[in-house]
């Protein structure tokens, strides 16, 4: 089994050693300790931090990552209130996708414009 040091994992995760501590602070992340009572992490604790990056390039708020892990550290359980968080954060990014949509339709007519009148 893999251990990794907290800067180790920084390195491995592109993560700084603060923001490793950050998320223990917050209870996103837990590392172990050894028997000098320095941090290590395992592939399992790599695994879920990718999990949680990807869920904040979803635009998920801290919070609700917060919210996310405790779940996911109280157990099988919870999963259906897992179920509600991932489904209300799919709901923000369908409308931000309907958004960039409109978005990209209305600068694609406005340059349409813009060609006729140089031709």
């Amino acid at each position: 089994m893999t251990q990794y040091s907290i800067g180790q994992f920084a390195k491995k995760s592109g993560l700084s050693i603060d923001t490793l501590r950050y998320y223990e602070k917050e209870a996103i992340i837990f590392s172990q300790r050894d028997s000098n009572n320095r941090r290590y992490y395992l592939e399992a604790d790599y695994e879920w931090l990718l999990f949680i990056l990807r869920l904040k390039k979803t635009g998920m708020t801290i919070k609700n990552i917060k919210e996310y892990a405790k779940l996911r550290y109280q157990g099988d359980s919870t999963i259906s209130n897992r179920l509600k968080l991932l489904f209300e954060q799919l709901e923000i990014l369908k409308v931000k996708q309907t958004e960039i949509s409109q978005n990209i339709e209305f600068i694609e007519d406005k340059i349409e414009i813009y060609k006729k009148m140089t031709l």
